[in-house]
């Protein structure tokens, strides 16, 4: 297609076209009306528009489903509401300044060096680029310049944005504020809010409520993404509770330090979602010539329910977010060792460990904390990251080996970010610990963290990582990131640019996995922190994972799992099986631990020396089953066939692109009074098709009536199939294969 540059100077609009090639297909993604001098951006069946008004504000128009670019006429400013609300506030400003009267939530604040704190910022020019439109807007005085940066994911239906601000003035200027967007549903009211908090080992409790007048504020402070709040968000005004039907409007930031996203109700009915860098504690100062660039934010529609929602994001993720094309392959079957050994590992230990792992069809095998440095507890250790040599006097290459002999690749736990004060790192190097001079260091699990801002901590912290790596046949890192910030002062640089540990720290980390995937493109990450404190999208463009959650309880974990889903893909959900009692003193079935763990990619945590021979026989049989339906898991459609309220019964089922296959699970905490349950009715299936019906579950059930062989996809779906649970802590899975009449 064309690549168009359109400048305005006052109202006059110079279109300057540049060379580009030329498609005779689908109308392009991204089109510039110069009639009516609106954009429009078409994303799957949604359109996202907007236009440059008569007073060369960019001006938002419309979000929602697939619309034509003449259904739009030229756009006005909105008039003021009385004195008390000018038109610069009742006018849906693509990214606003505070300036000029504005009262909404602003996408950009700045102070110059003279004290002037007002910014009003006006359309100077666009480009188009294939999928990419670019947006200039500039101060109407200073020389002040933000870029908007648009991408359309066509495919997915996703549009991103981000925010570019520059300055070109010669003083530096302090950013206090800069977000990614402002993304405005249809006016109204009577909209709910989905969104996901908790706490550690209660991560993604998802939450619903009413949008009221006022804001309501998602956020985190805590310099990482966080347990307590996710950045994630789902607008609908339907208010049904049917998960495939109705209007929903949802998003989620790329970015895993402080962030903060706002829902804002105006007294005129306009609902706002603005999302970007946390502005708590936040001045970034930007030095002439400088930029500052901030997260992306990814934001979608559909009129599938909050199911297709899901759905939406889970396809995104894993064909545009995730690494090295890792969304199209299927995850391994883990082992890890840190249930079994603690800190005690040595090499004779995890041979040992290793050997039962692979007898049970385990394909990777994780040795966690405990084999570096004088790490025998949580006191000690971090930051010296060399092989003990008293549990390993070889190295690690023997283990490696005999891990490799048994089938399976290797992967071992890190903390890289991480300090303890009794360690030689510290002693040699307290000032890389993050601190403010005369004030005490707040420890969290004996640590502390180090301040990844500065370039010389990033430099070792790398090369000791990337001389792991390279000395070694290591396949997967164990992440971890067990502490929030705390003290987040940086006293080496000028007072003036200390606020920016906020976002360097981030960029730091980000930096530091680039270089480390570019050097060893094979190598696989898991994002962990102290279970889901660090997943978003801006981590998922560098692993392959992540850890929901430090609670591996099965009966918890459905609750987990299923709140996790509303904004990320199961592909990258590791899900263990683990020993009982556990979290809260709840034991429950070797069955059920499996069947739950199949709903993500599954792992076993469990102390393997402890097992019995049955244990290890049926772990064998459901580790060879989720082979036979990983693909389903990992890489088909997710339909919540439950509602979130319901904690006594919970089912999921995933099917195929193709919708030749699926598979169910089904989890009954108790039975009552002898009853059965309903039939559970299916999703997204063919409904022209006959499908073949195998019950897996691991028991035998000489009581239970038997399902049919064959059922068709309409009866699965509008009548439904019975479940054959019973008793407390009961699980089935059905496995569906769809075949010739």
């Amino acid at each position: 297609m064309f690549s168009r540059r359109f400048i305005a100077t006052s109202a006059v609009f110079v279109p300057f076209l540049f060379t580009g090639s030329v498609s005779a297909q689908a109308p392009a993604p991204i089109r510039f009306v110069e009639k009516s001098k609106i954009i429009v951006l078409d994303a799957g069946s949604s359109s996202y528009v907007f236009g440059v008004n008569e007073q060369n504000m960019l001006q938002h128009i419309y979000w929602g489903g697939h619309a034509r670019d003449e259904d739009f006429a030229a756009v006005r400013s909105f008039p003021e509401w009385a004195s008390f609300d000018l038109g610069t506030t009742t006018t849906p400003q693509e990214y606003p300044g505070w300036g000029a009267g504005l009262y909404v939530e602003p996408s950009l604040k700045v102070t110059f060096p003279d004290g002037n704190r007002d910014l009003v910022l006006r359309y100077v020019e666009h480009r188009i680029d294939g999928n990419t439109l670019t947006v200039t807007l500039k101060d109407i005085d200073r020389e002040l310049f933000v870029q908007l940066r648009y991408t359309v994911y066509a495919k997915a239906g996703i549009i991103g944005r981000e925010a570019v601000v520059e300055n070109r003035t010669d003083k530096p200027a302090v950013v206090e504020n800069a977000q990614s967007g402002a993304f405005y549903v249809p006016d109204g009211d009577c909209y709910r809010l989905r969104y996901l908090s908790g706490r550690w080992a209660g991560e993604w409790q998802l939450n619903e409520e009413p949008v009221h007048t006022g804001i309501k504020v998602l956020e985190s402070r805590r310099g990482s993404t966080s347990h307590q709040m996710n950045p994630w968000f789902a607008l609908d005004r339907d208010g049904s509770n049917d998960p495939e039907h109705g209007s929903v409007w949802f998003g989620a930031l790329g970015w895993s330090g402080s962030w903060r996203i706002s829902v804002e109700q105006t007294p005129h009915q306009q609902v706002r979602v603005t999302g970007g860098f946390n502005p708590f504690d936040f001045g970034y100062t930007l030095a002439p010539g400088e930029k500052l660039e901030t997260p992306a934010f990814y934001a979608g529609y559909t009129d599938g329910g909050i199911g297709e929602a899901s759905r939406i994001l889970h396809r995104f993720e894993q064909t545009e977010i995730l690494p090295n094309h890792s969304g199209a392959r299927t995850r391994p079957v883990l082992y890890n060792s840190w249930e079994a050994t603690e800190f005690n590992v040595d090499e004779p230990g995890q041979k040992a460990l290793a050997e039962k792992a692979a007898s049970l069809g385990v394909e990777r095998f994780v040795m966690d904390d405990g084999w570096f440095g004088q790490r025998n507890t949580d006191h000690a250790g971090l930051g010296d990251w060399y092989v003990n040599p008293r549990k390993f006097p070889n190295g690690l290459g023997p283990l490696i080996e005999r891990v490799h002999e048994l089938g399976m690749d290797f992967g071992i736990w890190v903390e890289p970010e991480m300090v303890n004060p009794d360690s030689d790192l510290y002693r040699k190097h307290p000032d890389w610990a993050m601190h403010f001079d005369g004030r005490p260091r707040t420890e969290a699990r004996n640590q502390l963290l180090l301040n990844l801002a500065r370039d010389d901590v990033r430099d070792y912290v790398f090369h000791w990582l990337d001389e792991l790596v390279s000395k070694n046949d290591i396949a997967f890192l164990k992440w971890d990131y067990n502490r929030n910030f705390s003290e987040p002062g940086w006293p080496e640089v000028p007072s003036d640019q200390q606020k920016k540990i906020w976002v360097k720290f981030t960029q730091n980390l980000y930096e530091i996995l680039d270089r480390l995937r570019k050097n060893h493109p094979k190598l696989e990450i898991e994002s962990c922190s102290g279970g889901g404190g660090r997943v978003d999208l801006g981590i998922l463009r560098r692993v392959e994972q992540v850890w929901p959650s430090d609670n591996t309880e099965a009966f918890d974990r459905l609750t987990i799992q299923q709140g996790f889903t509303y904004a990320y893909t199961p592909h990258v959900m590791m899900a263990w099986v683990t020993d009982v009692p556990n979290f809260n003193g709840r034991s429950v079935p070797l069955q059920f631990r499996f069947l739950v763990a199949m709903q993500g990619s599954l792992g076993i945590g469990s102390n393997l020396n402890k097992w019995q021979q049955e244990d290890f026989a049926l772990a064998k049989q459901m580790v060879g089953y989720y082979k036979s339906i990983r693909e389903m898991v990992q890489n088909g459609g997710l339909y919540r066939l439950t509602p979130p309220a319901d904690t006594n019964f919970k089912a999921s089922q995933y099917v195929s692109p193709d919708k030749s296959q699926s598979v169910v699970f089904a989890f009954l905490h108790s039975q009552q009074f002898g009853r059965t349950l309903p039939a559970l009715r299916l999703e997204g299936l063919d409904e022209k098709a006959s499908y073949s019906v195998t019950v897996f579950d691991g028991k035998s059930r000489p009581h239970a009536a038997a399902l049919p062989a064959r059922l068709s996809g309409a009866y699965l779906m509008h009548q439904g199939i019975a479940l054959p649970l019973t008793g407390d802590y009961d699980a089935t899975s059905i496995k569906l294969e769809r075949v010739a009449d």
